[in-house]
């Protein structure tokens, strides 16, 4: 049986596995200024978070049309699948999800589509797995299992510059309300069951290094890792470098994509498991 799949920007995958796998990736969207971009086109992602501070209105998000997935169904049905996995970002967090769904129903059993309860390779971990066993030749049933199994198994933890950011999305209950001078501290968060919990916050963006440093070697062992950024190469590395656990393969890096990084702010840096 062919089984195509489709996510979408927010899964953070890179672009070689993209074309590696043939997975489908229908974009999110950027509003800055008023003016809508497709995510990853307009402007780079270096490029966004330098301006980010800059900008006179917050840049926000919006989730692709029902549409967008309808195309991406049709082109993958068109091409011989006969089911398609659709994994996407936490609907608790993004209406992607739903986006999705209500494109699915057009197709009825053909198109399975999936709550990831994560977003950026929290997310996109999922999908890669699910590339590999189609790879493999597994079946839609074994594939599922095996997507239902790493969502339990991967950590999402990251510690941002500031709370500002988060608290101007509104999309997170506990970072709405500006308190005092928590802003000026170093939040930390996770991402769990679909939402941002909050972790604590240091005061120093070195105090923010060591205790993240702390919580990654708290994992155990890992299968796979990534050391994800906002514009924070610099220290990503040097936090990949002082972690170093020994993996079956090649750690990403990467800097997060302008979809979610415009709710968390620059200067952020994180790390993304799938623990054993």
């Amino acid at each position: 049986m062919k089984i195509g799949i489709v996510t979408d920007s927010t899964a953070d995958i890179p672009a070689a596995l993209v074309i590696k796998y043939k997975i489908e990736v229908v974009p999110a969207l950027l509003v800055i200024d008023g003016k809508s971009l497709i995510d990853g086109e307009g402007i780079t992602r270096e490029e966004f978070y330098t301006r980010m501070p800059s900008f006179k209105v917050p840049a926000t998000t919006a989730a692709p049309s029902a549409g967008s997935f309808m195309e991406r169904y049709e082109k993958l049905s068109n091409a011989g699948a006969e089911k398609i996995l659709s994994i996407h970002a936490s609907s608790k967090l993004s209406g992607i999800f739903n986006a999705a769904r209500l494109a699915a129903e057009s197709f009825g059993e053909r198109v399975q589509v999936v709550d990831s309860e994560q977003l950026s390779l929290g997310c996109g971990f999922q999908v890669l797995a699910a590339a590999e066993a189609i790879s493999r030749g597994a079946v839609i049933e074994e594939i599922t299992r095996l997507i239902k199994g790493i969502q339990g198994r991967i950590r999402l933890i990251a510690v941002l510059d500031t709370l500002e950011y988060l608290r101007r999305s509104g999309r997170v209950s506990w970072a709405k309300a500006r308190i005092g001078g928590a802003l000026n501290l170093k939040p930390l968060i996770e991402l769990t069951h679909g939402r941002v919990e909050n972790l604590g916050a240091v005061r120093t963006t070195r105090l923010a290094n060591i205790r993240l440093l702390e919580m990654a070697h708290e994992m155990g062992t890992i299968e796979r890792l990534a050391v994800l950024h906002t514009n924070a190469e610099t220290r990503a590395r040097k936090f990949l470098k002082e972690f170093n656990p020994i993996l079956p393969e090649k750690p990403l890096l990467l800097n997060v994509t302008t979809a979610i990084g415009a709710h968390l702010g620059p200067n952020g840096v994180g790390f993304a498991v799938v623990r054993k």
